[in-house]
């Protein structure tokens, strides 16, 4: 049987467009990143994992550095903080941000690390 003729089943590895630490997610992206509080500077560091790595100048303390996270996404991306908001995570390094009204191609060109 030729490679064609093959039906794509559960077994078969999918493999979807774009880095791993980003998603379309209808007229929003989910943006998975690994945060770094009480760093000198808000900046992108990499990529972590699966995750982008942002270090945010805010401590962990109180939301500060999920606030800061927001910030920073909301400012790159150029939306208005309300588009953007954590999702998951808001106790962790590891969260989940979504950000509405752009589209995945718009994101990758803002937030790929370079």
């Amino acid at each position: 049987m030729k490679p064609a003729d093959r039906r794509a089943d559960s077994l078969t590895a999918q493999v979807r467009p774009g880095p791993v630490w980003m998603r379309a997610d209808g007229s929003g992206v989910l943006l998975y990143f690994h945060l770094q509080p009480g760093a000198r500077k808000t900046a992108q560091s990499g990529e972590y994992g699966n995750r982008l790595k942002v270090m945010v100048a805010a401590p962990p303390l109180d939301g500060r550095a999920n606030e800061a996270l927001v910030g920073w996404v909301a400012a790159q991306l150029g939306l208005p903080r309300r588009q953007v908001r954590v999702t998951a995570g808001l106790r962790s390094r590891d969260k989940t941000v979504r950000a509405d009204g752009i589209d995945a191609g718009q994101v990758l060109l803002r937030l790929a690390p370079k």
